[in-house]
């Protein structure tokens, strides 16, 4: 799966994959970004440099779990696991 930041934006801002899945964000702005976890799930990106890219591991568990970027905390999304 492949997420992009862009204009302080997560493309798509709701998407499904399978457990465990490898999710790559790419950093299509100039400033940084992460896309991390709010609740259970624990997964994080990490901070991304504009124009620079990274991968997480999404958690084993269905469900749903919201995400944000820890920078600009605004930034939201949701990542179901099915």
């Amino acid at each position: 799966m492949r997420v992009s930041i862009k204009e302080f934006t997560f493309g798509p801002d709701k998407f499904t994959v399978s457990p465990g899945a490898t999710v790559t964000v790419v950093n299509e702005d100039s400033t940084a970004h992460t896309l991390t976890a709010t609740g259970q799930g624990g997964f994080d990106s990490g901070t991304i440099g504009g124009g620079k890219t990274a991968t997480f591991t999404a958690p084993t568990a269905p469900g749903s779990y919201p995400f944000i970027c820890t920078l600009h905390q605004f930034m939201k999304g949701t990542l179901t696991v099915a």
